[in-house]
C-alpha cells in the first residue's frame, strides 16, 4: 500500500473534503492546493503513461498526519505552528499512521482492537501494544500492509456506518 492509498483510505474512513485535506495539510507544515490534492486522491492505473497524479512522498504523508492531530484536537499549548516532521522509513509508515490516527481520533486501545475486530482481524493487547512501539525497542513488531489496511477498513466502517 503506497502514500497515496493510504489518504485515499484515511480520506474516505473520517469523510475529509478536499479542501479540508488541503488545510490539514497546511497544518502540517505543507502547502498543498485543493487541485494538488485532487492530483494525490486520483488512482490512476499502473497501464497510464499520461498520469498527472501526485505521488504522496514521506514527508507529505507525516504533514498530513501532524496536521490531522491538530485539525482534530487543536495545538499544543506552547508549540510552533507546525511540527517538525518525523523522519521515517518506508518500513515504518504504517506504524506511525496507527499512532498518529491512535493520536488525533483520541482512541483507547480497546478502540483500536473494536476497529480491527470490526474489519475482521483479531489483534490481541500485546500485538497493538507491540506495533505501536518505538522502532528500535526489543518488543517492537512492524505493522504490515494487511494490519494498516484492516484498521482503515475498521476506520470506515466506525465513522462512516
Amino acid at each position: 500500500m503506497d502514500n497515496n492509498d493510504i489518504l485515499i483510505r484515511l480520506r474516505y474512513a473520517l469523510e475529509i473534503k478536499n479542501k479540508e485535506m488541503a488545510e490539514i495539510f497546511k497544518l502540517g507544515g505543507e502547502e498543498v492546493s485543493v487541485p494538488e490534492v485532487i492530483q494525490i486522491l486520483t488512482k490512476t492505473d499502473e497501464d497510464e503513461e499520461n498520469s498527472d497524479q501526485i505521488s504522496c512522498t514521506n514527508a507529505m504523508l507525516d504533514s498530513f498526519l501532524n496536521g490531522l492531530i491538530i485539525f482534530k484536537r487543536g495545538p499544543k499549548p506552547g508549540q510552533p505552528d507546525a511540527p517538525a516532521p518525523t523522519p521515517f522509513t518506508r518500513e515504518n509508515v504504517n506504524n506511525l499512521l496507527l499512532k498518529k490516527v491512535k493520536i488525533a481520533m483520541s482512541l483507547t486501545t480497546e478502540d483500536m482492537i473494536d476497529l480491527f475486530a470490526g474489519a475482521g482481524l483479531r489483534v490481541t493487547k500485546g500485538e497493538l501494544g507491540a506495533l505501536l512501539r518505538k522502532e528500535g525497542h526489543k518488543n517492537y513488531m512492524e505493522c504490515g500492509d494487511n494490519f494498516a489496511r484492516n484498521f482503515l477498513k475498521g476506520l470506515a466502517i466506525r465513522y462512516r456506518g
